[in-house]
């Protein structure tokens, strides 16, 4: 034996050093790993012990007695693992439940199956998934060299062995081995099936420290230790854990048995989070929880609980609210609604409120002209044009000057249209020292002489001059160069003094001295005042100066109005406010029949109210109201009117004095665009004996009004005269209204109410002159067929015209759904039976509009007498695009009367109220409803021309309105069964608009009594009502009102509902005696010339007490 080596080479002998010591450290192979190949055993040179004894039960080992052996050329490495090793058998089923398995990050070879040498206990219950192969000696180096750092790292403690080495608890062994993975995070989930056996954890190799944060730590479960069922008798226990220190969590996945942080209850449906026990709750649904890794790779011994504050605030919110349970499918998504809505909706419509405006039911379109050449008025009187955006107007009696670049224009208009005087700005400036004269504002100056006043101008220039000119001879009477170094922005008139105001806020007070009677421009020494800069409202009011500025209305800060009383030295200004917010300030005025109160407009259709004389001397706002919905772009106080002029090119005129503001007059000033300024001539009083108003619009048109409103005044005195230049006769109107619902006519059908409610209807009255059926949902408004259908062929073509013209249907074509035309045709043939033979009627009118249909009959015998016979439609679903809410407007004449009928219908809902109050003001207000009237001038009232539906002598208003009563189901249905029907009209909504709100615009209309149940809802088919899921309270759903300038000119016959079931409505019919008039013109133009004689009388009264209120303010 003397061949063989004694001394292994130093490879082989590092190699089984590391053996022995991989022998005494390492751990067991844990219960249900696969055991493989391992290094042949070998003696320790020099030892007293074998390194490695064959275990009996691990074939992996076999012993050798020869050196020759290791002479031998050791064989290749096998081939790799495959990366899905075949899963190893699971877990000892008696493992104690109190112990958590450990499982490292970074795979740590071992020997042997289960080495005798060691006594320790295994950690790991969680079969290994590793490569059976061996990798190269190299390798082996690495990796046994890396997995003792970690392995020593990840050991909390260790306690001696039987052979002195020191014992890891955590090391299970590995049958193969593999270079380790990268050190990352490692996310672990706990199956299902192991959920109820054992928790996992993980731990990450040595890493990088980060930053600590203050968070709460989250324990490991790796230091707890279970010896059950890995065969081993002897259990040792595990050192006392050291001090646990604070550490930032791990970025783990929440295992089955770590209780999440409870969540909060948002519904009492919710189940409440259990607490926390020994036993696995159940398995929740995978979702990460994202923590932040440790500084190090060091693990304290603890056991798991819940996680923190710090835990939580990491998580993402909770998601919105469910009514389902957790983990359970998500409901489907839900199918967008169709914009089609049925009558019984209860949704309110996107329509925006009304506001709660001034009433305009009873106003006069007619636009009050004024003339200064006896015997003509007329709407192109007179024609004077202005640039609109540099552009300067004044008016003085018949003159009025007109001020541009280039030009000086003084213009008489008693006399012609044609300037008197025209004037070059050249030759103006240059004749006093003025290199151009750029006009940037103008008044005329107070004179003590009557025949001066109005006469001498004051100009204000670009460059900061003053020039006086007189505008009987265009000649410059004086001029002060310089005056002010800023363009000179605003001049006003105070009693004898005179203001000037330029844009760097410096103002110019020129007073005569005691004894001097007027204002002398170059002689007159000026008191300087210092405002703000940069105003963009200015005006003299009762001797102070008001002042407000754009740039200080922002955000949410209201509107500052600055007052100067520039009349007394040193006087400190004052800041105020208006009430609420409001926008930029436009204008200001006073009332003559209202001297206390200063009116103030604003962008945003508001005007605020200031009482004069506050608590402590200055004003203050007592309130606001709004007029309009566009910009009030400026405000005059014109007789006991305030007139106010907007965007639209309306000039309005309101009566103050009750309340809410009631509209008396407003007309078209300025073809439809904006109003730049309102104006009142004050030397007019005295010169011409009228109160002229002068407005400028963006149509760069001056116009002259009659401030006294002459022509209203005598049309209302007119009518009071009527009897006496008119003849009159009735005629018989039946209006039949009813919201079917979708129901075809072949329906009506069965039961005898169905059978005969036409011919009960058709016959309620003797054979009336005027039929007029009105019926919603004639097709269902939630079928998007029906409904696109009607959307994209409900358009008017000139083929529908020329058949129009031919048939004499213009709602009917060959475009028409069937269900309109079979209703056209079971009409027509329901008349032509329940009337006489020998009186034939004739269809005059057809319109339809997404369910809306009106058919008007009128007897053969009037036929000759309807004259002007319009009908048009208005959309008021979704905002005004679509059709399912709307009306349908017809018009006629008979005789000298206009008459208009309504057939509508109305937002839907129980709390829709204000909806259905702006779905009426739109189509009773829209100044372009129907095409002007030129043949029939004296027909409509209020100097209406028939375009707007208020323009008519007398106006029936019918349709499903869709007003409910505020009351409860089981009350009303009780009320409508004890047949005590008037308990519930107190509660009925608009029987409480008309009398509550003064806003209402059906104030004006009248109803008969009701004295039939409520027509609303009903169970189809039969006589109960609503007993669906939503149990709908009944209602006067189907209602007929009427409205005219006489009250004596409509009585109704009756007003009743019919049983046909077929629909959730019933139809109601009413019946009218209506009066027409034909007028004798000769006669009537006697009578106009007694009335005017009048008006001038009272003309000279509203003059002389216009002139006082002017005198007080110290404008004359």
């Amino acid at each position: 034996m003397d061949d063989i080596d004694t001394a292994p080479p130093p490879a082989v002998k590092n190699l089984r050093s590391k053996f022995e010591q991989l022998a005494v450290a390492s751990s067991p192979v844990g219960p249900g790993l696969t055991s493989g190949f391992a290094p042949r055993p070998r003696v320790v040179s020099g030892g007293s012990h074998t390194a490695l004894e064959r275990v009996p039960d691990s074939p992996g080992l076999r012993p050798s007695s020869s050196a020759s052996d290791l002479r031998k050329k050791p064989p290749p490495p096998p081939p790799p693992a495959p990366r899905n090793p075949k899963p190893s058998p699971d877990p000892s089923p008696n493992a104690s439940p109190l112990l958590h398995p450990a499982r490292i990050a970074t795979p740590v070879p071992s020997l042997g199956h289960r080495s005798s040498l060691s006594s320790e206990v295994s950690m790991s219950d969680e079969p290994a998934q590793v490569p059976v192969a061996l990798p190269s000696v190299s390798s082996l180096r690495t990796v046994f060299a890396n997995s003792s750092v970690a392995s020593l790292s990840k050991v909390p403690g260790s306690r001696p062995s039987l052979n002195g080495n020191a014992v890891a608890y955590s090391q299970p062994e590995l049958t193969g081995i593999r270079r380790p993975p990268p050190p990352i995070p490692i996310l672990t989930h706990q199956g299902p099936d192991a959920a109820s056996d054992s928790d996992d954890s993980m731990e990450t190799s040595a890493r990088p420290q980060l930053p600590p944060r203050p968070t709460h730590h989250q324990r490991s479960s790796s230091s707890q230790t279970s010896s059950e069922g890995d065969g081993v008798t002897r259990r040792v226990p595990p050192p006392r854990p050291p001090p646990r220190r604070l550490s930032p969590p791990k970025l783990v996945e929440s295992p089955a048995t770590m209780l999440p942080p409870p969540l909060p209850l948002r519904r009492p449906t919710e189940e409440p989070v259990p607490p926390p026990s020994s036993s696995a709750p159940p398995q929740l649904p995978a979702r990460p929880v994202v923590t932040i890794p440790p500084p190090d790779s060091e693990s304290s011994p603890s056991t798991p609980t819940p996680p923190g504050t710090a835990d939580r605030k990491t998580r993402l919110p909770p998601p919105p609210t469910r009514t389902i349970a957790l983990g359970e499918k998500l409901p489907p998504a839900r199918r967008p609604a169709s914009p089609a809505l049925s009558s019984d909706e209860e949704s309110v419509d996107e329509t925006p409120n009304a506001p709660d405006l001034p009433d305009t039911s009873r106003s006069s379109r007619q636009p009050p002209h004024l003339s200064f050449r006896a015997g003509y008025v007329g709407p192109s009187e007179p024609k004077i044009t202005v640039p609109a955006h540099y552009g300067q107007v004044i008016v003085s009696g018949t003159r009025i000057v007109v001020v541009t670049h280039h030009h000086l224009k003084i213009y008489d208009v008693e006399q012609s249209d044609a300037p008197v005087f025209n004037l070059e700005r050249r030759e103006i400036a240059h004749s006093h020292g003025i290199k151009e004269l750029r006009t940037t504002s103008m008044e005329y100056r107070p004179c003590g002489k009557p025949s001066d006043r109005g006469c001498l101008l004051w100009i204000g220039t670009k460059d900061g001059h003053i020039v006086e000119l007189d505008v009987r001879t265009a000649c410059v009477t004086a001029v002060k160069l310089s005056a002010h170094l800023h363009p000179i922005t605003r001049i006003f008139r105070h009693g004898r003094s005179m203001v000037t105001l330029d844009d760097s806020g410096k103002t110019l007070l020129f007073t005569p001295a005691d004894d001097e009677e007027d204002v002398q421009l170059a002689f007159t020494p000026p008191r300087v005042t210092r405002i703000t800069e940069k105003q963009d409202f200015a005006r003299m009011l009762c001797g102070k100066l008001w002042t407000a500025s754009r740039s200080e209305l922002h955000g949410s800060r209201l509107q500052t109005i600055r007052i100067f009383d520039l009349l007394t030295p040193g006087a400190p200004a004052r800041s105020v406010v208006p009430l609420e917010m409001v926008g930029a300030v436009t204008d200001a005025t006073m009332l003559p029949s209202n001297p206390g109160i200063v009116y103030v407009g604003h962008e945003g259709g508001s005007v605020s109210l200031w009482s004069v004389d506050g608590d402590d001397g200055w004003p203050r706002c007592v309130e606001v109201v709004r007029v309009a919905t566009s910009d009030v772009l400026c405000l005059e106080g014109v007789n006991n009117r305030l007139w106010a002029g907007g965007r639209s090119g309306m000039i309005s005129a309101y009566d103050v004095s009750v309340k809410p503001w009631v509209v008396t007059n407003g007309w078209m000033a300025h073809a439809k665009l904006p109003v730049n300024s309102l104006s009142v001539d004050h030397y007019g009083i005295e010169k011409t004996g009228r109160l002229c108003v002068t407005s400028v619009g963006r149509d760069e048109q001056v116009k002259l009004w009659d401030g006294l409103l002459a022509s209203d005044w005598v049309d209302k005195e007119l009518m009071k005269r009527e009897a006496s230049f008119s003849t009159f006769r009735d005629l018989t109107v039946l209006i039949i209204t009813w919201n079917c619902d979708s129901a075809r006519p072949d329906a009506l059908s069965g039961d005898p109410a169905n059978i005969n409610f036409l011919h009960d209807a058709l016959t309620s009255v003797d054979c009336p002159d005027i039929i007029t059926f009105g019926f919603q949902e004639l097709v269902d408004l939630e079928s998007r067929k029906l409904v696109a259908k009607n959307v994209l062929l409900g358009r008017k073509d000139k083929q529908d015209a020329s058949i129009a013209a031919i048939t004499g249907l213009s709602g009917l074509s060959e475009k028409v759904t069937t269900a309109y035309r079979k209703w056209y045709e079971h009409l027509v043939m329901a008349v032509r039976l329940a009337m006489p033979a020998q009186v034939p009627y004739s269809v005059i009118h057809t319109e339809s509009l997404v369910g809306l249909f009106t058919c008007v009959f009128v007897k053969n015998s009037e036929r000759m007498s309807v004259k002007d016979n319009v009908i048009t439609s208005m959309k008021r679903g979704m905002g005004g695009r679509y059709g399912n809410k709307g009306g349908i407007i017809t018009r006629l004449v008979i005789e000298d009367s206009s008459i208009c009928f309504i057939n509508c219908h109305l937002a839907a809902g129980q709390h829709a109220t204000r909806a259905r109050n702006a779905d009426v003001a739109a189509m009773l207000e829209d100044h372009s409803l129907l095409p002007a009237s030129e043949n029939e001038p004296l027909a409509y009232v209020g100097g209406g021309d028939g375009q707007m539906a208020l323009d008519h002598e007398i106006v029936f208003l019918n349709g499903d309105l869709n007003y409910r009563i505020d009351q409860r189901r089981e009350v009303i249905v009780a009320a409508v069964k004890a047949g005590e029907i008037e308990s519930v009209m107190p509660h009925d909504q608009l029987l409480k608009e008309i009398k509550h709100n003064r806003g209402c615009r059906l104030r004006g209309f009248s109803e008969g009594p009701l004295t039939f149940a409520p027509t609303y809802k009903y169970d189809r088919g039969t006589d109960i009502y609503d007993t669906s899921e939503k149990a709908r309270a009944p209602a006067w759903c189907d209602r007929v009102l009427w409205r005219t300038r006489m009250p004596n000119r409509v009585q109704q016959l009756h007003y009743q509902r019919y049983e046909a079931n077929v629909s959730d409505h019933r139809p109601v019919s009413a019946a009218f005696k209506i009066t027409v008039k034909s007028l004798r013109h000769e006669v009537r133009q006697k009578a106009k010339a007694e009335v005017q004689a009048q008006w001038a009388v009272e003309q000279e009264r509203l003059l002389q007490v216009s002139r006082d209120f002017y005198v007080e303010l110290a404008l004359i």
